[in-house]
């Protein structure tokens, strides 16, 4: 079985009672969502889409993206999710970049796809409300004719494609196939010891790797995927509490969120026996909080990108702090110079250098969509470059240490953020923290640290806990600027970027 489309008729046929999706008081038990997915393949069919062609959503996590997307893997058209926050001329892109043919919205998406140009001559189909001349999507489980069983998709048509989020540039597209989603799902399954029926909190948007493998992963194991269409720490709790989740899948940001919520001490957590989480580094000091407060029985650092879902695991992340362990169970990875074009070229243990992985992996990705430029600086000699920093320890563990992007240069010194911040996350008056390299005369960038306060702190107290600790002294900021919040994207990754041009406006 090497299709998304039939692990989802298989596990039905296994589960067919089990509760597949909760969204409110919305309730698809395995038999439901299938139904439900067939239908709506039906009603697609119906309206001019066929394998092959691209349908973009902008929909928040609920019921309808779910059987949305199992729609598109039964059929083998092309689901395109994009941020359902997206204004109307990256709306623009996005259909003329991907060529879709229909596009499914909401109403918090609505006034992007009203004002879009491209969106007039494309079917529209809304979820949750009436919008114009759009077809509607409820409507449409109700009167069409579900697709018969047995045209399917195969193992090498495009899955889905996913958008890269663009922070320098507009997004690349990234497809995927088939066998690619369906390994990283049971790859997944796999490194996060996942057992029939857990339960996981849906939260991780359903346009980024991380949601859509938890949804995939969910459906191998006959599990339930809990859906929070827009993150907030306390209905999180709630969900959490009535739900009896078992396993969580998150960015550190929103376990950051969530620990530090007023309800979190009079929420019931003992169901939830595994954490993970990715899409950005975790400070050593909300890793031992998170281990302190859960005791989990599992806590895995995962590791890897869209291109390819998992470049390293580790699976005792408390243990080794910071690090991401060893290459997951379909890839190989390197450490190279980071000056290097060359898979062959590589550092020292212990020396920093651009992290790549190997191609080869049955999760990768093959190329950017229509972006041949993208190819040529990313994939070398079966080998793809991450664009990260990273080293290998004595033991052959991974340490990701920032971006080849991030990368402060100061008095000739090449810094990253990721360990200045980790040892000053340690200090008990600092709630959250990103390191940038300002413009300097003398130093040419001179290290600054950004601090949203946790309790009384000043920056003499500050220097005085860092030139305490092992940092190297030229890794100590120079300056230290309080500010009320971190700014981070839509998944959590913080944005030095705005807090640079923030300060230097």
């Amino acid at each position: 079985m090497k299709d998304n489309g039939r692990s989802l008729i298989s596990i039905t046929e296994r589960n067919p009672d089990a509760l597949a999706v909760v969204d409110g008081d919305k309730e698809l038990t395995y038999s439901d969502l299938l139904t439900a997915a067939l239908t709506i393949a039906g009603a697609l069919h119906d309206l001019g889409l066929s394998k092959g062609d691209h349908l973009l959503s902008l929909l928040q996590n609920n019921w309808q993206a779910c059987v949305l997307h199992w729609a598109c893997q039964l059929t083998g058209i092309i689901i395109t999710p994009v941020n359902w926050r997206s204004n109307a001329d990256e709306l623009d892109y996005f259909l003329t970049d991907s060529g879709a043919l229909a596009i499914v919205f909401q109403d918090v998406s609505a006034e992007a796809v009203t004002g879009a140009k491209i969106a007039a001559n494309v079917t529209k189909i809304s979820v949750g409300r009436d919008f114009g001349n759009a077809q509607k999507f409820e409507q449409m489980i109700v009167t069409s004719e579900p697709m018969a069983i047995g045209s399917m998709a195969n193992a090498d048509d495009i899955s889905l494609m996913l958008y890269t989020s663009g922070t320098t540039g507009a997004g690349k597209g990234v497809p995927r196939t088939h066998l690619a989603e369906r390994s990283a799902a049971i790859a997944h399954v796999a490194q996060n010891l996942y057992r029939a029926h857990e339960c996981s909190l849906g939260v991780m948007p359903l346009y980024h790797t991380m949601g859509v493998r938890l949804l995939l992963a969910m459906a191998a194991v006959g599990g339930c995927f809990v859906c929070q269409p827009r993150f907030d720490a306390a209905g999180a709790l709630r969900l959490i509490e009535q739900h009896s989740v078992s396993c969580l899948y998150l960015v550190p940001t929103l376990y950051h969120d969530l620990i530090s919520h007023e309800s979190f001490v009079s929420t019931t957590i003992s169901s939830v026996r595994k954490l993970g989480f990715a899409g950005a580094a975790m400070t050593d000091g909300l890793l031992q909080r998170l281990d302190d407060a859960f005791k989990p029985d599992l806590f895995v650092n995962h590791y890897g990108s869209s291109e390819i879902y998992t470049f390293t695991i580790c699976d005792d992340a408390v243990a080794k702090p910071g690090s991401a362990g060893k290459a997951g169970i379909n890839q190989q990875i390197r450490v190279v110079r980071l000056d290097s074009t060359r898979p062959d070229d590589l550092v020292a243990n212990g020396t920093e250098g651009q992290i790549i992985a190997s191609v080869d992996s049955i999760e990768s990705f093959s190329g950017y969509w229509n972006r041949p430029e993208a190819d040529a600086k990313a994939l070398q000699h079966g080998w793809y470059f991450t664009g990260d920093v990273g080293y290998l320890d004595e033991d052959g563990d991974l340490f990701v240490t920032g971006r080849v992007d991030d990368m402060i240069i100061s008095g000739g010194e090449n810094i990253l953020p990721a360990e200045i911040e980790s040892l000053l996350s340690m200090h008990e008056a600092v709630d959250e923290v990103a390191v940038v390299g300002l413009p300097d005369q003398r130093w040419g960038q001179a290290v600054t640290a950004f601090i949203k306060k946790a309790g009384q702190v000043n920056e003499m107290e500050l220097d005085a806990y860092c030139r305490k600790s092992r940092l190297a002294n030229f890794k100590r900021p120079r300056a230290y600027i309080f500010v009320e919040d971190i700014p981070k994207s839509p998944v959590g990754k913080i944005l030095r970027r705005l807090l640079r041009d923030a300060w230097m406006a």
